[in-house]
This record gives C-alpha cells, structure tokens and sequence, in this order.
C-alpha cells in the first residue's frame, strides 16, 4: 500500500516495524542439530551441547530485570538473522519485512514528484533490530537520506533544497558522552509501550541510570530536520528548535487548541506538527483534516485505504502540488524559528471574507458506476454539492463542535436525479449566498455523483477543488471514481463567484 500512496503523490507516510520472527531456516536446522545430537553417544553429544552453549554465550540477567547488550555486530549475510517486520500492532494485518518496505520506498518515492519525502518511524524493536533497521535504511536509501549538518540547525532548508531526499522522522536522542570502552553499551529495560507515547530508562556508560530514549543512538541520529519530541507544552526548551517536531493525537490536539489557541497558532507558523486520528476509531475512519490545516498543522495522518470525505479533502489541498503546498502568507512565521514568535491569534491575522457562490449543474459525461453495479440501466445519479468552511470555534479556541469527525460540508445542497452515465441535469442551480468567515485557501467546494435509490444512495464519482482555484465560468469538473482512481468522466457546471 505504500508505494500506491507514494505514486498518488502521498509525501509523508509512517512505518510501523516490530521486531522481526527468526529465520525458519535457521530454526529447521537448529531442530535438525538436536535431532542428530539426541542419537550421538552421551560423552560426545554432551561434548557437542557444552561447545554450542559456550558459542552462543549466556546473557545475564541483572538485579533490575534489564539486560546490558552490546552493540550488535553488522553481518555480511541477511540470511542467518531475524530482520525488522512491518505491520499494524496488535492486528490481523498482514506483515512484510522491513527491508522490502525500503525497497517499495526508494523505487516509488520520486516518481509521481521529486520533493521529499518523509517517513515517519514508529518503532516496537529491540536495540539489536534498530541497528538492523539502520543498517537497511542505510543500505537501501544510499544517497537519498539526508546528511547530517555539520553544526546545530538554525533555520530548516525548503523543500526545493531537499529533492530526491528521504527524511526520516524518529524520536530524538541526545549524543551520548565520551565513552571510556571499546564499545557503547545499551542497557534495554523490557517494555511494551510505543517509543512515540513514553519515555525509558536507559544508561550511559558510567552505568548511572539516567532517563533516556529507547531509541538507539545510530537510529536517532538519522532524523536530521525531523526529530521526534514527546510533547509536553509550547513554552519547552525543545519548542524553539528548528528540527523538532511534535505529534499530537486528534483530540489533544483539540485540547490544546480550547486552552492555548494563541501559543498553538503562533507555534506552527514557525515549527511542525503533525495530527494523528484517535485510537477509538476502530473502523479506521478519517478525521476531518480542515480543522487541523486551519490551526496550522502540516501533517495530517489519513488512511488513504479509505475513500471518505477526510481523503476527498486531501485531494483538494494537495492536487496537482507534488505532495506540498506553501501554507498561505498569514500562517507563515518569522524565519522559520529565527524571529520572534507571532502574538495573534488566527483569527485576527487570517483575513475571513463573506462568500457568494453560484452553481449551475449542466450534465456529466462518462460517470462511473457505483462499487459492485454492471449495469447503467437502473442507475438514476443526482449531483450533492458541499461547502466546507470554518466556523468560528476554529478561530477563537472555542470547542469545534462534531469532534473533527469527518462528514457532510455545513453547507450542502443536490439536483434532483437524471438517468444513466450520461445524465442532463437541465442548468439546476445550486447557490450559497452570504456565507461569512471564509477563507479561500483553506475552503472547500465538494462535489458527489450519488446512485438515488431506497436507503443508502451509493456514491458514484466525486470531485474536491479548493476555492482559491474554482474558477469562474463554464468548466469540465473531472471526477474521480468510488475507489479514490481517476476517471474519464466529467461535469460541466458554470460558476459564478463573489467575495467581499
């Protein structure tokens, strides 16, 4: 799925990779070992069993349950060792390897665009398979990852500086102190939390416990302007960084958003952030992403397995921009971290304007047919035209009423029903007068083709345009299908459109 989403244009994307099962081969003979010792004479298959264990090496346990393990040596063969898994924790998806994860990434990643990509790591690994992780991006991504500065970030490059590279987002670790060993030493306490949602235990070598990241040292070094904080407030040391990134979930996000709107606003138009859905939402439903861009968020997750209304209104955003698109003039900062940060809040520096909008639906040609339909015949499609603007909670730090929940524009209307692909819907005018608060970049004019029938009318073929680029006059609107892939089909409207 990855790579589909990377050749729609998709610019960020997040890996989950758990540790990796032992190879089935190597286990085979190591049962086949056993087998062939357990018919040997006891002196020597004795002999033979001291001789394995002496090789392998016994790991000790300590007073506090943790286990001190070297660094793991980097092998020639990927064939004798467990590698790095990805897949959805805790489900029944399917796995893949973490190696052909990478591979998928650097043969997609700058087809549809030569802008960079960043892939944002969840890691559920053990010390040894981090290194193994790092060996493989390393490996894999040759010549496309970032290259560490060579002194402390000021100011983040553009993403014009930064083509045909791969940023990799990881929580951030501090570079440990001068060792006094041959070696580094990682001190691993068993958990099973995520290393984006909790902090660790670790120690360096002095062997003075110290709270530390689970994250191994190599591992942490790859995010160079994309390092992983664990979020605490907007006045922390780390919120002035210039390469620090917090993720925060949908709703505390919105938390933050009802108790320091300013600080939230006036930070994201100097740092990023990213937003991603809930934990409840067991359907792996979209959130609304408009509330999130309005605050000034850049990245939004969103499951693009899932052709709803919060992947409708990426494709407005971002279509036709290569995956990036530069925030408007009233949510961009001072220098990117450099100057001082801004005092206004969003709804004072944003210019909200009211909004007259006239649509007439002409006919369609081409439409595509519902999911699972063979048959034009009994198809009678009508046209549902959505306006999605922001509300005024958005503005002041008020409670955005339906919780972000993806859903219908506030504002919608439909055509009453034709026939066939090739429907006339007669000039039926649809039109939003007087509509106040908007704001033309971040605004968003929906269009669906529905099968009218009893009950649940099936979505045909939908488009998404943001308002700054509907233009007026008589325009082809070219759909997309009830799968999320373009189509041949067209609308042709006249639009009409006044701001004042």
């Amino acid at each position: 799925m990855g790579n589909q989403v990377l050749l729609r244009g998709c610019r960020c994307i997040e890996v989950d990779v758990w540790d990796g099962e032992p190879n089935m081969s190597e286990t085979k003979n190591e049962e086949e070992r056993h087998r062939f010792t357990d018919h040997l004479p006891e002196s020597i298959s004795s002999r033979i069993s001291r001789y394995r264990n002496v090789s392998q090496g016994q790991a000790a346990a300590s007073k506090d349950d943790a286990e001190v393990l070297p660094t793991p040596r980097r092998s020639p063969s990927t064939s004798l060792r467990a590698e790095p898994r990805v897949l959805h924790g805790h489900t029944m998806t399917k796995e893949v390897s973490f190696r052909d994860v990478c591979l998928a990434i650097r043969q997609t990643a700058f087809v549809a665009s030569d802008l960079p990509v960043i892939v944002s790591l969840e890691v559920h690994t053990s010390p040894e398979q981090q290194e193994i992780m790092v060996e493989i991006m390393e490996e894999t991504w040759k010549g496309m990852l970032v290259e560490k500065a060579a002194s402390a970030c000021r100011q983040l490059p553009s993403p014009a500086e930064l083509r045909g590279k791969i940023l990799v987002k990881v929580k951030h670790v501090e570079p440990r102190l001068a060792q006094n060993s041959s070696g580094p030493v990682i001190r691993r306490v068993r958990s099973s939390s995520s290393t984006s949602d909790s902090e660790d235990l670790d120690a360096k070598e002095s062997g003075r416990p110290q709270k530390k990241s689970k994250i191994v040292e190599s591992l942490g070094a790859l995010g160079v302007y994309t390092r992983s904080y664990h979020f605490k407030s907007l006045t922390g040391s780390e919120a002035v960084l210039p390469t620090h990134v917090y993720s925060l979930s949908e709703k505390k996000l919105m938390e933050v958003h009802q108790s320091h709107a300013l600080a939230l606003f006036s930070h994201n138009r100097n740092f990023l952030m990213r937003a991603f859905p809930s934990g409840m939402r067991v359907s792996s439903s979209n959130l609304d992403p408009a509330p999130f861009w309005r605050i000034g968020v850049q990245m939004v997750a969103l499951n693009w397995q899932k052709c709803d209304e919060g992947m409708m209104l990426n494709e407005g955003m971002f279509a036709g921009a290569d995956g990036w698109v530069l925030k408007p003039k009233a949510y961009r900062g001072h220098g990117y971290g450099q100057g001082a940060l801004s005092d206004e809040f969003q709804g004072e520096t944003v210019g909200h304007l009211t909004l007259d909008l006239f649509v007439e639906i002409l006919a369609a040609q081409d439409v595509p047919l519902p999911r699972e339909y063979n048959r034009p015949d009994g198809f009678h499609p009508y046209v549902k035209v959505e306006l999605h603007v922001e509300k005024p909670a958005e503005r002041s730090g008020g409670r955005i009423e339906g919780d972000r929940q993806s859903k219908d524009g506030e504002y919608k209307m439909k055509t009453k029903a034709s026939k066939g692909i090739e429907p006339d819907f007669r000039g039926e005018e649809i039109n939003f007068v007087g509509i106040k608060g908007v704001f033309e970049e971040l605004s968003f004019l929906r269009v669906k083709i529905q099968d009218e029938k009893i009950g649940k009318d099936d979505l045909a073929a939908w488009a998404c345009i943001r308002l700054d680029r509907l233009q007026e006059g008589y325009r082809f609107i070219h759909l997309i299908d009830a799968k999320g892939i373009d189509s041949v089909g067209v609308l042709l409207v006249n639009i009409k459109k006044r701001l004042y």
